[in-house]
């Protein structure tokens, strides 16, 4: 077997890295910030210009806008690195945000009543355009994207682990994204075909808008499988994850709905409120991003092994997912900066709050000792396959 330097296997190392980035819309701004600062980090640490984030994770999942993130980050262009750099993944943001999410208040509220806010055409040319023909087995790591099929009525998991057992899932990455991307009542459903099955999809945060369980889950699978990239490692041995789980923002702190509102809703208040936000929307996203949390955190905490995951989510006043005036993006990006600088949080699984960890540092703090955990974890395992390499 030859040396794969590039993207050498986990199991000539002691981890399994993971980075997770959840659904938001226009809020995937928040993560891009802190994926810049986190592959800012690696180039310097291994004193490499060219490092990326592809490089240093065997898996990398995203839902809606995560999915999105998660395709830029690893379509290879025509050298065979990622399509973008972290650093450009804000401005892409801003520049094509405002024309995706045109902000007509009155024709908006209309348009919810009896379709999709938005008509998604220029969400699905920005995608085309970039993504081109790309797919989903030529990603320069691991990438699982969740989405739901609305004519099934089950979920379907687009892995790059799977494409070789299942040709319909090696599927173009743009219509991947665009159908992890169709919010019920934003942005239309996509149906696309291929090889011998139609798929007709909406929006994965319906099943998982944190896609950080589906991610740690599709490795399970591989590990039970005998994948040979993941040879000597045991499913549910969290102790050798290490994963960064990354928010898009969270209102709980501030709650916008309470029950005496809600018991006088029918069908269009469940779906359309008077400020255009969906409370069932709203109710089910947090909900899943929330349960994932909790019960990954349970898992690191019963072995002892918090420090192997960071998840990274704020807590507050946060705008919509589909607020693309310049000033709101421009305060978005500047919502990722500060959450760089805030106190590392964890839920506490007793009481499902959000806390801050004493002695934990900064975001920062943590996700430059991660970047060195990912350095020596790459490092390491090169060390290891040239080893065995030479040695037969």
């Amino acid at each position: 077997m030859a040396i794969d330097e590039e993207h050498p296997p986990p199991s000539y190392g002691e981890h399994i890295t993971i980075l997770s980035i959840d659904g938001g819309g226009i809020r995937g701004i928040i993560p891009a910030v802190i994926l810049d600062y986190l592959e800012s980090e690696l180039k310097r640490i291994s004193e490499n210009d060219k490092a990326s984030l592809a490089e240093y994770f065997d898996v990398i999942a995203g839902t809606s806008t995560g999915g999105l993130v998660t395709a830029m980050l690893t379509a290879p262009n025509e050298n065979d690195e990622p399509l973008f750099a972290a650093k450009d993944i804000v401005g892409f943001y801003k520049e094509k945000c405002p024309e995706i999410f045109p902000q007509l208040e009155f024709i908006k509220a209309v348009k919810a009543c009896f379709g999709p806010q938005y008509n998604g055409k220029k969400l699905r040319q920005i995608i085309k355009e970039n993504l081109s023909t790309k797919k989903l087995n030529q990603t320069l790591t691991n990438v699982v994207i969740p989405t739901f099929d609305i004519k099934m009525m089950e979920p379907v998991l687009f892995s790059s682990f799977q494409t070789a057992r299942e040709a319909s899932k090696d599927a173009l990455l743009s219509d991947i994204c665009i159908g992890t991307s169709a919010a019920p009542t934003y942005l239309p459903a996509h149906v696309f075909e291929n090889g011998d099955q139609m798929f007709n999809l909406v929006d994965g945060g319906v099943v998982a808008n944190n896609p950080c369980l589906a991610a740690i889950g599709e490795v399970a699978r591989q590990i039970k499988n005998k994948n040979p990239r993941l040879r000597g490692i045991k499913a549910h041995d969290y102790r050798r994850y290490l994963v960064i789980s990354l928010g898009t923002g969270s209102e709980r702190n501030k709650p916008r709905y309470d029950a005496k509102m809600a018991a006088k809703w029918g069908v269009f208040g469940w779906l359309i409120n008077s400020d255009f936000t969906s409370p069932l929307i709203n109710t089910f996203t947090e909900a899943s991003a929330d349960m994932v949390d909790l019960h990954v955190n349970s898992v690191f905490e019963a072995l002892n092994s918090l420090d192997n995951y960071l998840r990274i989510q704020l807590t507050g006043d946060m705008a919509s997912m589909d607020l693309a005036t310049r000033v709101n993006l421009d305060d978005l990006e500047q919502v990722g900066k500060d959450l760089l600088d805030k106190q590392v949080a964890r839920v506490n699984t007793d009481t499902g709050k959000v806390e801050e960890v004493k002695n934990a540092g900064s975001n920062r703090e943590a996700l430059t000792k991660f970047a060195e955990e990912l350095v020596k974890e790459r490092n390491l395992r090169v060390k290891n396959q040239r080893r065995k390499f030479m040695t037969e």
